[in-house]
């Protein structure tokens, strides 16, 4: 898949080829060991963007560096009539946006993925410095964000419709595709580029607009789209970005999902989030996507090439410090290997794991998005232990204090554990010991969500077996990472509705419409 290339090139290409600049210091205290001193002031904006305008709102919200905590800037604070007077921009440019041809609207988002690449090195500072994320990993989240611009570019010309012949001679059924209208996008700060084109880029091209809410910790990568947005030529009203505080969060999602003029609404975040907004939401019967939380099982079968796995676990485990919806979260290890796995996973992690602020070099962890994150890693590893489980490697907060935490790895791990039952969101390994087939798989399945899971074995029939009794909506096979733009992303049980990416993407963003043509 493309992240799985482009994750691994920023990893570990080998830094020689690479010219070497001296660190500069940059503003709040950042070093920056190579590159320009500074973040993009072009890109770095702190103004809502509604109808194609930059404007102000009464009051503003400091943004901070996860890594040192110091304030990056502060952003307009929208509340309720600001993301009204959103919902009612879009709804104004809806009227004129649906009915631009797919051509040009290809050609549009064609030209907004261009000026992604052009800017990608800048728009990746502003996602290290604001999530904390790795520099590397930032900019191969550009690159993954940057190709559902370009993918839905291309579907924005495919969206077929069919020809009923029905059992009247003199009718035929005509099935339309037709956009559904203005939709509300409500963002989480874990990948505060990709979540955002994903589901705009496939409104967009069925002639949707959108109002997004970006999360509280990362509005300036949603304003940086508006910008280039602006730059491609999208329309204006056509994109509309309403930053808003933590605490104007839930009345601007309140208004977003009850407002009349607003038809679907695509979120990723939480399941508990995600329960209120569909409660919202139902009352106006509105169309509704959501990518809410998991609890990945990452099974190890005796079968499986344990080294194989060892990989495949450190990608899907440690990408941006265990914050994703898809990091295997339970890991479940067949009895004969599971020592060998245990004792080649602790060698990796000593190895391969640099806890560091995401701009210096080599770092490969960096911090936690806030202090109640770092609290909630350290409640489940305080709570297992005191149940009996053992700490192999790690198990505390790192020595630099503030939102970092040890790279941490668990044996001896029991079902009844928090950090079996609940989503760590952190670095956090808990191994748990199964003996046959069946059980791992009723282990993986007592969970009431459904993302994605992992298991490694070199049995065809077991891989058959497994891959469908999973109950997850994605599943890797001998593979840690998944996400591809050209394939379906989503979940199962209370892990979300709809999907994301791929051909299936964009109907997200459609109705379908019978005519019945009669007197043939």
């Amino acid at each position: 898949s493309y992240i799985y290339i482009y994750i691994y090139f920023f990893f570990f290409f080998n830094e020689e080829h690479r010219s070497p600049r001296k660190a500069r210091k940059a503003p709040h205290g950042f070093t920056y060991s190579r590159g320009p001193a500074g973040l993009p002031p072009d890109l770095l904006r702190g103004d809502s963007f509604v109808g194609g305008r930059w404007l102000p709102a009464t009051s503003t919200f400091p943004v901070r560096d996860p890594a040192s905590g110091a304030v990056l800037g502060s952003v307009a604070d929208c509340g309720v009539p600001e993301a009204r007077a959103a919902v009612r921009a879009a709804h104004q440019a809806f009227c004129t946006w649906r009915g631009v041809s797919v051509k040009e609207r290809s050609s549009l988002l064609r030209k907004w993925y261009d000026l992604m690449i052009q800017n990608k090195d800048d728009l990746a500072k502003i996602i290290t410095a604001e999530s904390g994320k790795p520099l590397k990993e930032a900019q191969g989240e550009i690159i993954y964000s940057a190709l559902f611009l370009e993918w839905f570019s291309e579907e924005a010309r495919r969206i077929y419709g069919d020809i009923i012949y029905t059992s009247a001679k003199e009718k035929r059924g005509l099935v339309l595709k037709q956009p559904v209208g203005v939709a509300a996008v409500i963002t989480p700060w874990n990948f505060p580029s990709a979540m955002i084109t994903r589901k705009v880029g496939a409104a967009l091209a069925a002639g949707c607009t959108v109002v997004v809410k970006p999360a509280e910790d990362t509005p300036y990568s949603a304003l940086a789209l508006a910008q280039l947005a602006n730059q491609a030529g999208i329309p204006s009203g056509v994109y509309n970005v309403i930053p808003c505080s933590r605490s104007k969060a839930k009345d601007v999602g309140e208004a977003l999902c009850t407002d009349p003029l607003v038809s679907k609404i695509s979120f990723t975040g939480s399941t508990a989030t995600g329960k209120i907004l569909l409660h919202h939401a139902a009352n106006s019967v509105k169309r509704v996507s959501m990518e809410l939380g998991g609890l990945a099982p990452f099974i190890v079968f005796d079968s499986a090439n344990v080294d194989q796995a060892v990989a495949g676990a450190m990608a899907s485990k440690f990408r941006n410090t265990g914050q994703t919806c898809v990091c295997s979260n339970r890991f479940l290890v067949q009895q004969s290997v599971h020592d060998t796995f245990v004792k080649k996973f602790a060698e990796a992690m000593r190895e391969s794991l640099r806890v560091g602020n995401g701009f210096e070099e080599g770092t490969t962890q960096g911090p936690l998005i806030n202090e109640k994150a770092v609290e909630k890693v350290e409640k489940h590893v305080s709570d297992a232990v005191a149940k009996g489980a053992t700490v192999v490697t790690g198990g505390k907060r790192h020595e630099r204090g503030g939102n970092f935490f040890e790279p941490t790895l668990l044996s001896n791990v029991t079902t009844d554990m928090l950090c079996t039952t609940e989503e760590t969101f952190g670095p956090l390994v808990p191994v748990v010991k199964f003996d046959t087939e069946e059980e791992a798989i009723a282990i993986a399945n007592a969970a009431d969500v459904g993302l994605a899971g992992y298991f490694y074995s070199q049995d065809p029939a077991q891989i058959w077996r497994v891959a469908e009794q999973l109950e997850v909506g994605m599943v890797g096979v001998n593979e840690g990472l998944i996400s591809s733009v050209e394939c379906p992303f989503g979940g199962v049980k209370q892990s979300g509705l709809g999907r994301e990416g791929s051909k299936y993407g964009i109907d997200e963003y459609l109705e379908i419409k019978y005519v019945c043509y009669g007197g043939l």
